[in-house]
């Protein structure tokens, strides 16, 4: 505990868990020697109004968990073409935020409605999603007043594509 005051004293919460193989390469010696990773949280959390139990250990230690998906999410918006603005003018940056925010939304749904089921797609990140399924290599021809869409077939990622597809224009058209 730190701090003057009730309202400005902090909790650290360590949390001891086995690694998994992707943290394998970011431990730190003192966490190889041990074998476990830790996680440490501090807040000035004491008690949420009307929610039992907001002020146990494990509790505070779920919010913070749940938090690191939304921190996920600015780094996945980030990858999406938040990192870098475009211009010093300040509408042209607007334009550029809202058209990586609309990407970055489109690419969350596809993976929830299309991909939720491909084990290598579902949590891919955007570079990974950009060259399997966002840059395909296919060709467009109209014919007949039509227009074909011919996947190359050797292409590996066809059967994810076209499952996909084939989900985002079966959904029903909200009115």
């Amino acid at each position: 505990m730190c701090g003057a005051g009730p309202s400005t004293r902090l909790r650290l919460i360590v949390r001891r868990v086995k690694p998994s193989s992707r943290h394998l390469a970011n431990l730190t010696d003192f966490e190889k020697k041990t074998g476990f990773k830790y996680s440490v949280i501090a807040t000035n959390n004491r008690k949420m109004t009307r929610i039992p139990g907001s002020h146990q250990a494990q509790w505070l230690d779920a919010l913070h968990r749940h938090h690191a998906v939304v921190e996920d999410r600015v780094r996945t918006n980030k990858a999406m073409g938040l990192h870098n603005l475009p211009s010093k003018s300040f509408t042209t940056n607007q334009g550029w935020m809202l058209a990586a925010n609309l990407a970055a939304d489109l690419d969350a749904w596809l993976r929830l409605l299309a991909l939720h089921d491909q084990d290598e797609l579902a949590a891919a990140e955007p570079d990974t999603m950009w060259f399997r399924i966002y840059h395909l290599p296919a060709g467009l021809a109209a014919h007949a007043r039509r227009k074909h869409l011919r996947l190359a077939p050797d292409w590996p990622w066809v059967a994810a594509f076209v499952l996909a597809w084939q989900r985002m224009t079966g959904l029903t058209v909200v009115t």
